[in-house]
């Protein structure tokens, strides 16, 4: 935690570098971060408002996206994060944070054991019984936009003063976190923007392949820059270049199979497993995609370009669509029979031995047209058994170690 208090000018040097921040999913987790920071926070979290349907009915509830706690971080292994349940709560006057969402308006909570019974809403403290953690003062935030639209809620535990021992939030701290959550909203926006037009893309890529869904992509995506993460800690990336490399990562994984709109309908939608010749069609996705980004404009094109083109090379060289160029097609290393060799090893990107991993995984975890989802067990078999040959061990064994989190991110984008 930051000892001194917090300059104002801080808060607007957090404001220009929220607005790099091209991912949403990542833009919370620092948006968290960055609001605990502001107003010495032990522990927090932020929510989405996110709409259900229950019995035909429409219900708006807030989302849980990501949880902080520096105390429960200080008992797992460095370079790990803490576990947090995914859950949602209900807009309404019954917890703090859905009072939050429902009126829009900031509360302040000196004591989570003692509301006064006047209150609206109530503590639940069976998460602290089970934690073991100790909730005691919050914070809670709405972020509203200029147009009076809810898009969710921070929620700061345990203000901290110079000696670690925990204090009421101030007013002090009302005003520099209403402040930052201005400002924050604003970046918020601009990242869902940003995720709704990729988004748009992969609908695209959706309607001809029924197996290239919004959630597959989030979860690829968020497998894909879980396991950077746990690489660039071994590598001993400094930690700026690693966030502007996760933020590009996160978006250019999501259009990992964008290639597929060229490829015919009669093979994208066949509702088996596809002939040798299919096959070899089918493989033509790679090229079509890196061929999209042809012309980069930015870090997010390279590397989509690079993911694109390499995610179904093999670490044995057994891959596609091996070494073509993809704007001409023409053979750029060739074997004894004249085809083009696979990339193997480090010949290919590390990005695109990355999202190879993810993507096996989930498409192993999920239900096709001419298979039902492998069991856990079989699939972690599976996966063990390809490190090496399809897989580089490297990350198979970063795999293993991030387990956690990579179920985690299941459980964040489940299949509607």
């Amino acid at each position: 935690m930051i000892e001194d208090r917090t300059d104002f000018r801080d808060i607007i040097r957090l404001d220009s570098e929220l607005n790099q921040i091209q991912d949403l999913d990542l833009l919370l987790e620092r948006i968290l971060l960055e609001a605990r920071r502001v107003v010495h926070a032990d522990a927090g979290s932020i929510y989405v408002k996110t709409v259900t349907e229950e019995d035909g009915k429409t219900i708006d509830q807030l989302s849980i996206k990501y949880a902080q706690n520096d105390t429960s971080q200080k008992t797992v292994p460095s370079g790990q994060k803490i576990i947090y349940s995914v859950f949602s709560v209900p807009i309404n006057e019954k917890s703090i944070s859905g009072y939050c969402a429902l009126t829009k308006k900031l509360i302040n909570v000196q004591d989570m054991y003692n509301i006064p019974t006047d209150a609206p809403y109530s503590f639940n403290s069976s998460f602290d019984k089970l934690s073991g953690y100790k909730t005691t003062s919050t914070l809670t935030i709405p972020l509203v936009t200029a147009e009076d639209r809810l898009l969710g809620v921070i929620q700061v535990i345990n203000a901290k003063d110079g000696q670690g021992n925990t204090v009421p939030f101030s007013d002090e701290d009302e005003f520099l976190i209403t402040h930052f959550a201005a400002n924050a909203t604003i970046a918020l926006q601009r990242a869902y923007m940003t995720r709704a037009i990729i988004l748009r893309m992969i609908k695209m890529a959706e309607l001809r392949d029924p197996k290239e869904t919004g959630t597959h992509v989030n979860r690829v995506a968020g497998y894909a820059v879980e396991l950077y993460d746990r690489w660039a800690y071994h590598h001993s990336v400094p930690d700026t270049e690693r966030g502007r490399f996760r933020d590009t990562l996160k978006i250019a994984s999501m259009l990992h199979d964008v290639g597929k709109v060229a490829i015919s309908d009669i093979i994208l939608k066949k509702p088996a497993r596809f002939t040798p010749e299919e096959y070899l069609v089918m493989q033509h996705h790679t090229l079509y995609g890196a061929s999209l980004f042809d012309d980069p404009q930015s870090p997010v094109d390279i590397i989509a370009r690079d993911i694109a083109l390499t995610h179904h090379e093999n670490w044995d060289g057994t891959g596609y669509p091996g070494w073509i160029d993809p704007h001409t097609g023409i053979s750029l290393k060739t074997g004894a029979e004249g085809k083009p060799l696979g990339r193997k090893g480090e010949e290919i990107p590390l990005v695109g031995r990355i999202v190879a991993l993810a993507d096996v995984f989930d498409a192993l975890c999920s239900k096709r047209v001419y298979k039902e989802p492998w069991s856990e067990e079989q699939v972690l078999a599976e996966i063990r058994q390809l490190s090496g040959t399809k897989f580089d061990p490297e990350l198979v064994n970063i795999f293993f170690e991030i387990l956690p989190c990579i179920k985690q991110m299941q459980n964040l984008y489940p299949e509607a």
